[in-house]
């Protein structure tokens, strides 16, 4: 019985010493996959820390050559936008307005951009001038092509201001039936209109960026302690956007007779909604119209090669014989 008693103590012990070694290997293992975790994770903090600076530091780069190309055309605009400035207050009105449509503010916004208007005209009046006397010498058509040269520089910034301006009225469109569900649900839960303007601001900055500026503007007149009524007036008439005006009067009107704000809010989110699905549905109809052009130009004639090119072929190696015969 001896001999088998210490055969059991042995396997016993050899048992426990497999177990020790068992847990002291996978402690080591784990001490060392968290050290590398760790590692890793500094090592990704750190890389995400030089992105950051890296991005900063080119934001910072891009922002300082802009201002320092906004302090340049601030300084020569009073000289230069002289002889395309407006001779009366109704015409530079008009431009100013153009000009807040598209997201531009700012005392000397004209001025710069007539500036940048005469520039185009002298470069396209040299290039355009200068290409066509290399190519055409003094001739009517050199001078007709300068000529349209320097019209397409003239009115070119206009187009340009006026595809800027159309996509900011169809971001602030698109984007109204949400801000005003977000501004039911505050002035609903007990908020002011200037508290529900900031909340909308701060919430849509990044689904909505345009809107979202264009009401953290209006709250910084109400805090600066301007009236309400005149906010809210500002606000619809520098974006050029019928739907935002209807908005600010039924506002107005709300703010005056001591009517329900909410339900004027959800009756416009409703009538915007339904508005902004028929401008969808009226795409979707003219697609099959648009789509007419691209398979007419390019899809049907190479369906008319696949489908007509075999016969043609065929017919014409059994005219040919035909023909030689006779």
């Amino acid at each position: 019985m001896e001999p088998e008693a210490v055969e059991q103590g042995l396997n016993f012990g050899g048992v426990i010493t497999q177990g020790l070694v068992f847990i002291c290997v996978a402690g080591l293992a784990w001490v060392v996959l968290d050290f590398l975790n760790s590692n890793t994770e500094k090592t990704e903090e750190r890389l995400t820390r030089l992105s950051d600076r890296r991005k900063k530091g080119k934001k910072q780069e891009t922002e300082s050559k802009t201002e320092v190309l906004t302090r340049v055309l601030e300084k020569a605009s009073p000289s230069l936008s002289k002889p395309l400035t407006p001779t009366n207050e109704v015409e530079a009105g008009k431009l100013r307005q153009k000009l807040s449509s598209a997201g531009f503010r700012g005392d000397s916004v004209v001025g710069i951009y007539l500036t940048v208007k005469l520039l185009m005209t002298i470069a396209s009046l040299a290039l355009c001038g200068g290409l066509s006397l290399w190519l055409h010498g003094f001739s009517k058509e050199a001078l007709m092509k300068t000529i349209v040269g320097v019209g397409i520089g003239f009115y070119l910034p206009e187009l340009v201001l006026s595809f800027l301006a159309s996509k900011r009225k169809q971001a602030i469109f698109y984007g109204l039936p949400d801000a005003l569900d977000l501004m039911v649900v505050c002035v609903e839960a007990g908020l002011g209109l200037d508290q529900a303007l900031r909340k909308v601001a701060d919430e849509m900055k990044k689904s909505h960026r345009v809107l979202a500026e264009e009401f953290g503007l209006s709250n910084l007149h109400l805090q600066m302690g301007r009236a309400k009524a005149q906010v809210l007036q500002e606000l619809g008439n520098r974006n050029g956007v019928d739907d935002l005006r209807v908005l600010v009067s039924l506002l107005i009107q709300a703010d005056k007779f001591g009517t329900s704000v909410a339900q004027a809010l959800r009756t416009q989110s409703d009538s915007m909604r339904v508005r902004r699905q028929q401008v969808a549905e009226e795409k979707a109809a003219k697609t099959a119209v648009k789509l007419i052009f691209p398979l007419v130009i390019f899809i049907f004639p190479g369906i008319f090669v696949v489908l007509v090119g075999p016969a043609a072929i065929q017919m014409m190696n059994e005219m040919l014989p035909a023909m030689n015969g006779g």
